[in-house]
This record gives C-alpha cells, structure tokens and sequence, in this order.
C-alpha cells in the first residue's frame, strides 16, 4: 500500500483511469462485434451503415491512446475490405 499522501492519490487516480479505459475498450470491442454481425449476416446495407456509425468511435479511442492509431487503422481497413468483398 502507499506511504505517503501523492502516493495514495496517485493509486486513486490510477484505478479510476484503469476503470474508464476498460469501459472505453468494451465500447470499442462493442461497435466492431456489431460491424462483424452485420458482415456475417450478409447485409451489406447495414454493415455498411454499422462501419459507418462507428469509425467515429474507434477513432476517438484511438486518439485517447486506449489502442494505438495504427491498430485503429488496422481494424477499419480490415472491416472496410470485408464489406467492399460482401456482393
């Protein structure tokens, strides 16, 4: 345990970050189970309009440092191939 004062806040705000970045992660981990239900599912619309509505979120994420840029980059080209394939 922390001995002294900015020791003991410092752990404080630590499992107060840890908590908010892991329920960042869950939303982001959220938006692409979504975008790769949609692809599975076949319509192309509404994977589509899944990708669409969430490119804002993974890059918000991103630009947070939760997940570094180039893996949001990653994702979003990945999901965005596996639509453009859909026929």
């Amino acid at each position: 345990m922390a001995n002294s004062a900015q020791a003991r806040k410092r752990a404080r705000q630590a499992l107060k970050r840890r908590d908010h970045n892991s329920s960042l992660r869950s939303k982001l981990r959220t938006t692409i189970k979504l975008i790769r239900k949609a692809i599975g599912s076949g319509d192309k619309v509404a994977a589509q309009h899944a990708f669409n509505s969430s490119i804002g979120t993974v890059d918000s994420i991103a630009d947070k440092g939760i997940i570094h840029k180039n893996k949001a980059a990653r994702y979003k080209s990945r999901l965005s191939a596996a639509i453009k394939v859909m026929a």
